[in-house]
């Protein structure tokens, strides 16, 4: 890797050290686009939520819970994406251009070949992971199909997670910013003539929303993959006499693999969640589906400041910097909580309206409503898991969020979300307090652990 020179859309940005300077002014400067970039990533599902809502009840829980279940699978491939950001941020920090080009090349590799494995996998048992979770045999009709476009996708998709991830890790966030502003236009501007059958398209349904993100990210993708190999972004990536290096993949997959188990923890614990909302009908599975796209959309942009810290973190250790890698972390949970506060206002005092622009089903407004406002508890911890749990994954230390996840989740959230409803007259109302119950467990541990300082010694 090399930085980019004789052209004006570099410059200073690119040549920025990231490990210097104003630590607010640091984190401000990579947040505002990877707080864009995620609101882009969550306004996709979204879109499709909104127009999936004006096909039905059953359309909306067949998309939310299919989603879910990708998610499961996608998880691994995502914890790989945390793999590269960490050895990349590291090898950017301590000035090892060639590293870093040598991990992306890896990465790439890597991601497209476990997504062609998955693509193979989820063709067969889609159908069955929905019938496990006892839903209604038209929801699994349509989001068996939803899922088996997302995967297949995924190929295509995983070019852009390695590209946004790449650039990102070495400070440069406005290009991916750039990128999936076009891409979500496109997506936008697509969703409904697929979904519909607008104009000369065909009338896809449920499947018209799945094929506009694939095709979306996709072009995200290419578009990716081209910049980073013509020397449009801070990282300059080439084949030329590529090679397969074990060391590098082998410490990719020893912080990659505990964020993809952290991931698929939490996505399945998920899974589980909505297998006791079930019971409560279909209208309950759509309010709980369309709360925890509503919830994703709200931490989005704030979350992106937990993605800015854990850079700047693993810069900062890379340039043997740890105490500033600390301040950092404490700062970003500060600002985060902030905007929290700012966010669980709005949700209090105008939630159904939003939710209506989704379905105005009243029971669904009641229960989706009830379960945000249940949420806003969670709200005031938020900013310390999501940037503390961020900063730990961007210096590489991904056992710890691993083993607290897979701590709170099985032993805290999925008991409580299961007798909560069963032994108080909570109803389905008490799986939302038992998810609300972990966030504050997790919240405690990460900000003791992060106090201690272990992570400061962590070698990748």
């Amino acid at each position: 890797m090399e930085e980019v020179r004789g052209s004006s859309t570099v410059g200073a940005t690119f040549e920025r050290d990231w490990t210097k300077g104003s630590i607010v002014r640091n984190l401000l400067s990579l947040w505002w686009p990877m707080a864009i970039s995620g609101l882009l990533m969550s306004l996709g599902p979204t879109i499709d939520m909104i127009w999936v809502g004006r096909l039905g009840t059953h359309s909306i829980a067949a998309v939310g819970v299919a989603g879910m279940a990708v998610m499961v699978i996608n998880s691994l491939r995502i914890g790989l994406y945390q793999g590269l950001r960490a050895i990349v941020a590291r090898f950017v920090g301590a000035g090892d251009k060639r590293g870093a080009n040598l991990v992306t090349q890896q990465a790439f590799v890597i991601a497209v070949a476990f997504s062609i494995f998955t693509a193979i996998i989820g063709q067969f048992f889609s159908e069955p992971i929905l019938m496990l979770l006892g839903l209604e045999a038209d929801v699994v009709a349509s989001g068996a199909a939803y899922m088996r476009i997302q995967f297949v996708g995924g190929v295509t998709m995983s070019l852009w997670g390695v590209a946004e991830a790449g650039m990102q890790a070495s400070g440069d966030a406005v290009t991916p910013m750039k990128i999936s502003v076009g891409a979500r236009l496109l997506h936008v501007a697509l969703c409904p003539f697929l979904i519909f059958g607008w104009w000369l398209f065909p009338r896809l349904g449920v499947n018209g929303a799945a094929l506009t993100g694939v095709f979306s990210q996709g072009i995200a993708g290419g578009i990716g993959l081209w910049f980073l190999v013509s020397e449009r972004t801070r990282l300059r990536l080439t084949f030329r006499n590529f090679r397969f290096d074990g060391n590098i993949i082998w410490r990719m997959l020893k912080i990659g693999i505990p964020a993809g188990i952290n991931n698929m923890e939490r996505s399945f614990a998920d899974l589980v969640l909505m297998w006791f909302i079930v019971p409560f009908g279909t209208i309950a599975v759509a309010a709980h589906s369309l709360a925890g796209r509503m919830d994703g959309f709200i931490h989005m942009p704030s979350s992106g400041l937990g993605q800015s810290a854990g850079v700047l973190a693993g810069q900062n250790l890379g340039a043997g910097k740890p105490e500033r890698a600390e301040r950092t972390g404490w700062l970003a949970a500060g600002l985060f909580t902030g905007v929290m506060v700012i966010a669980s206002l709005v949700i209090w005092f105008w939630v159904e309206p939003l939710v209506r622009i989704f379905n105005a089903t009243p029971a669904l407004v009641e229960i989706a409503s009830t379960f945000l406002r249940i949420q806003i508890v969670s709200y005031m911890l938020f900013g310390i898991v999501m940037v503390l749990m961020n900063c730990l994954n961007g210096v590489g230390d991904t056992m710890i969020t691993m083993l607290t996840t897979l701590i709170t989740m099985w032993l805290v959230v999925v008991p409580l979300a299961y007798f909560l409803p069963r032994v108080t007259d909570l109803g389905v109302y008490g799986v939302r307090w038992g998810i609300v119950s972990g966030t504050i467990i997790r919240g405690v541990i990460f900000a003791i652990y992060f106090k201690l300082g272990r992570w400061k010694r962590k070698k990748v």
